[in-house]
């Protein structure tokens, strides 16, 4: 990608420099939406799934996104996945893994924990925009880019949060407020439940994104389950029919306590200290 032709937006007063619009009808985006249509061909045909899936300007709406991303990743870093295809998969199409799930479709208010610049939130907020979608990030360039980018595509259903996961937790605005936390924020089970279940409601739910190798973090959480209020049982979601030949999974915690006011605990400590 370096040395293509550039183009310069201002946002927030300052000069972005980055790959110019053109340059998408090349250099592997034609493959790129290849996969992200087959993609989008195969969630259409799950139970559930919206129907603005299969609209072709849902798909345009995705590539752009993938432009913004890969433009301002030109002078800050937003994502080490650069090349095109691999960002169709990994980004954009794992990103919509949940399409369709009951836990999804039913939920109004959606918390994206660790949101990064935009993933899982953006694509799904794109994808249902009768529901509100908050994402958060500890990191102030990439959730201030998921902001601009939000605005960039029209999507009024989604706010962007600069907070560590512990404090939003803490916070009375925030807590046990949302429907469905999502997760993609590299971290172990015990970890990531702590961030996200104090901000879930009680009934609705967490689903974080794993790869299959990570199923032994199940029997990790047991403790981390009991003690912030979630579900004893744990659900399992394969979604190759997405990402064929990927081992990626979902894994689905239910909500069914209110979780007691000492968790989340201070910043770092669940991290340095998984339950």
């Amino acid at each position: 990608m370096r040395g293509a032709p550039v183009t310069t937006l201002r946002i927030w007063g300052k000069e972005w420099r980055g790959i110019a619009k053109e340059v998408f009808e090349d250099e592997g985006f034609a493959e790129a939406r290849e996969i992200l249509d087959k993609g989008l061909a195969a969630l259409s045909r799950r139970k559930g799934a919206p129907k603005r899936v299969g609209e072709t300007a849902y798909a345009d709406t995705l590539m752009e996104l993938m432009r913004l991303v890969l433009m301002r990743n030109e002078t800050i870093s937003l994502t080490a996945i650069t090349e095109p295809v691999e960002f169709a998969a990994l980004h954009l199409l794992d990103s919509l893994a949940c399409g369709g799930l009951p836990e999804l479709e039913s939920a109004k208010e959606i918390i994206d924990v660790g949101s990064g610049p935009g993933f899982p939130g953006l694509p799904l907020a794109a994808l249902y925009p009768e529901k509100t979608f908050l994402l958060t990030d500890s990191l102030r360039k990439r959730i201030e880019f998921a902001a601009f980018a939000a605005d960039a595509l029209g999507l009024k259903n989604v706010d962007a949060l600069h907070s560590r996961a512990e404090n939003a937790g803490r916070d009375p605005a925030l807590r046990e407020r949302f429907d469905l936390a999502l997760c993609r924020a590299v971290g172990k089970m015990p970890v990531i439940l702590e961030y996200s279940l104090p901000l879930v409601r009680t009934g609705g739910a967490g689903i974080y994104y794993k790869t299959i190798a990570a199923e032994g973090e199940i029997e990790e959480s047991v403790l981390a389950r009991e003690l912030l209020g979630g579900s004893a049982e744990v659900g399992s979601v394969d979604y190759a029919d997405l990402l064929p030949g990927r081992r990626h999974v979902l894994f689905i915690v239910k909500k069914e306590r209110a979780t007691p006011g000492s968790y989340p605990r201070r910043e770092g400590i669940p991290s340095k200290v998984p339950l």
